[in-house]
């Protein structure tokens, strides 16, 4: 990354994921976890964390929220020093503070937004709340000198992840491109197999990896694991 660039986790709780969405017949423990990032443009917030929601949305996933105010303070920073907030998503627990944030102009998928405002899709007064101001792109985007949004559709089609672009490789922001490192880790294997000739079969991965793959990622940091993918051996 440029010399004034660096990018801290914020925690902003967490919540509990029903058996019934794990697939291994237990309940899960969930982190939320955003991003802020330090340029020498402003400062950008990756994720927003857990909105208010519905009672049954509550009940369903008990979630415990950390208030964002508190949690960026505890960084040093206001929450009218963020310039630009980006989300991966539009879901609950993704875009929750979005609604803080009356004025800052928001940068989402316009896939993505669209989805949103149709309904079923997240909780409608995060969305559009009374000074909220979005920015809609229609695929990849240089947001910053060196900060790249890329569409990284699959747990939603609208999908998005931040790129932050340095002179020895990237830091990428995945949101809930995969939900763990180690999800990320056999993908990326697995176009590492292929990309190599091995022979078929071979699990499939996400094509947009290859354009990730192209910003020579050094650390892959996620929305719901604190554990972060760094590549196995340093590229030349």
């Amino acid at each position: 990354m440029g010399k004034n660039t660096a990018v801290h986790r914020i925690d902003l709780g967490y919540f509990i994921r029903p058996a019934s969405e794990t697939g291994n017949q237990q309940p899960r423990v969930e982190p939320v976890l955003a991003y802020l990032v330090r340029h020498e443009q402003g400062l950008i917030l990756f994720d927003t964390g857990i909105g208010e929601g519905s009672p049954e949305t509550d009940a369903h996933y008990r979630p415990r929220r950390r208030p964002l105010p508190g949690a960026l303070a505890a960084a040093g920073v206001a929450l009218a020093d963020i310039s630009l907030v980006v989300n991966c998503h539009l879901h609950f627990d993704h875009c929750g503070g979005n609604p803080l944030f009356r004025g800052t102009t928001i940068l989402v998928q316009a896939e993505e937004l669209a989805t949103a405002r149709r309904g079923g899709h997240t909780i409608d007064s995060l969305v559009d709340f009374p000074g909220a101001v979005y920015e809609e792109l229609t695929g990849e985007a240089e947001i910053r000198p060196g900060i790249w949004i890329v569409p990284t559709p699959g747990h939603t089609d609208g999908h998005q992840s931040l790129v932050v672009r340095g002179h020895d490789g990237s830091v990428v922001l995945a949101g809930q491109a995969h939900d763990f490192a180690s999800e990320f880790a056999g993908d990326h294997l697995a176009r590492h197999a292929a990309s190599e000739g091995a022979r078929e079969p071979l699990p499939p991965y996400r094509p947009w990896l290859d354009r990730l793959a192209a910003f020579d990622p050094r650390r892959v940091l996620f929305a719901h694991d604190c554990s972060v993918w760094e590549p196995p051996h340093n590229s030349p």
